[in-house]
């Protein structure tokens, strides 16, 4: 078994550091996957571009489960690796025994998928003629979900371990597959034949297989958390009880978002197609703006689920507020480029002035509200590190329905767009100033009885 980073001793910000510059440049190759479908299936026309974004909800539902048991794998494996009681032979029979209730649910799942595609997306609105269409893609799709799922929950195993190099790995590996597979398959080469959507989503599946493949290999032969033998049943559904506990609240949570933004979205559309266009082209810089946090939030659940489970409070404690501390001042720097840059910003996005109008007041007030957004999401996920997800998920249920939507109604409600995007800033800060205090006294707790960890 190779030498796992140390997360109980060694310095906090080197080490939050050294993990999560490895995880950024895995979120970037995320980002690019995603993009290169888009564009690609864009070069086919309106109509496939159209029956890809029908696909969209449906797809991010998967995606929300297979976060939602990276979260469970990652929480449950890194506490056992942290309390000094998962050997690697412990270790390894809850990662494989996660890997295998991975497939269970995703046969199920795809299965699913396979049978009852049709009435959900006809239930969404899609019209028959799209439909060959979003059929041929999602058949595909649905058949190699497993191979999507199991590469993110491989990739949690590593970070649980403290690994982000090899996740960030397999996660750019996979991107370059389907980026190279994507125009050979959609617009066929050679004795390859043109295959169309269908193309994208096998491109996709066999950029997925290749990568899983590559990750259990490393599993095995690298870190050894693969058994091949068969498990224990008791012992097994007692892994799965753990995982699901946390996963599902996870998954839920993940959910909630795509439905509040529809939600806002809904509203924005009052003040006619540009400002949704603006408020679209908004959601893509905001997910660049949180880029650093975000792959901050995948790794500082491992060194606090690690760390938990050895009792170090202290060190859990000082990692939260380092990192809550650093999400503040560098989305404030953050925040100060894209007001120095709005206009730039603006006009890069659209030709169109009023869409670039709407764009560059959205630049002017949104992202000041980023650094919030941060501390909210990286509570969240410190709740799950702790075995909590039902106070991560009260976090999500708080900032999207009692503040982010309520506020955002009431603020373009009284003062329109410009009202709604100052009440996102609002409703983040409320959220944030909420959720930092709900950690800090979950973690006095844990102080005030020392050597006692609540079950998970």
């Amino acid at each position: 078994m190779s030498r796992r980073p140390d997360l109980l001793n060694a310095p906090i910000r080197q080490t939050l550091v050294r993990m999560t510059i490895p995880m950024m440049f895995g979120i970037v190759s995320l980002m690019l996957f995603n993009l290169a479908d888009i564009w690609f299936v864009a070069q086919l026309g309106t109509q496939p571009m159209a029956a890809l974004a029908f696909t969209f909800p449906v797809s991010f539902s998967v995606v929300s489960l297979a976060i939602g048991l990276g979260i469970g794998t990652s929480a449950t494996l890194a506490r056992l690796i942290g309390s000094g009681n998962g050997g690697g032979e412990k270790a390894a029979r809850l990662a494989t025994d996660n890997l295998l209730l991975t497939i269970l649910l995703m046969t199920v799942v795809g299965f699913a998928g396979q049978h009852f595609a049709d009435p959900i997306f006809r239930l969404m609105g899609a019209d028959p003629e799209l439909m060959p269409l979003i059929d041929a893609y999602m058949e595909v799709w649905f058949a190699g979900s497993v191979f999507l799922v199991m590469n993110m929950v491989c990739n949690s195993t590593f970070r649980a371990s403290g690994d982000t190099r090899l996740s960030a790995t397999v996660m750019l590996i996979s991107s370059l597959l389907n980026v190279i597979l994507d125009p050979l398959l959609i617009f066929g080469w050679g004795p390859i034949p043109a295959m169309g959507i269908r193309g994208a989503a096998v491109a996709s599946v066999l950029a997925w297989s290749a990568t899983t493949l590559l990750a259990l290999h490393l599993l095995y032969h690298r870190k050894g958390m693969l058994l091949l033998e068969l498990p224990d049943l008791r012992l097994m559904l007692e892994h799965w009880r753990k995982v699901l506990s946390i996963s599902l609240p996870a998954a839920l949570s993940n959910m909630m978002t795509p439905l509040a933004n529809g939600i806002l979205t809904a509203l924005v559309a009052v003040h006619g197609a540009e400002a949704v266009a603006a408020f679209g082209a908004g959601a893509r810089i905001e997910s660049l703006s949180l880029l650093v946090c975000l792959a901050l939030s995948m790794t500082l659940p491992p060194f606090i689920s690690q760390n938990y489970g050895a009792l170090k409070v202290d060190r859990v404690r000082a990692a939260y507020r380092g990192a809550i501390r650093f999400a503040l001042l560098w989305q404030l720097v953050i925040f100060a480029v894209l007001v120095l840059a709005s206009g730039v910003i603006a006009n890069l996005f659209s030709d169109d002035p009023e869409v670039a109008r709407w764009l560059q007041m959205w630049v002017l007030i949104v992202p000041a509200g980023f650094g919030f957004q941060a501390i909210t999401f990286l509570s969240a996920s410190s709740f799950n590190a702790l075995h909590q997800p039902m106070r991560a998920m009260r976090i999500s249920l708080f900032r999207l329905f009692l503040m982010y939507v309520p506020l955002g109604w009431l603020g373009n409600h009284f003062f329109g767009l410009t009202g709604m995007f100052s009440a996102l800033v609002l409703a983040n800060a409320i959220t944030a100033v909420v959720a930092s205090i709900w950690v800090k006294r979950y973690l006095k707790t844990l102080e005030t009885e020392p050597g006692v960890l609540p079950a998970s």
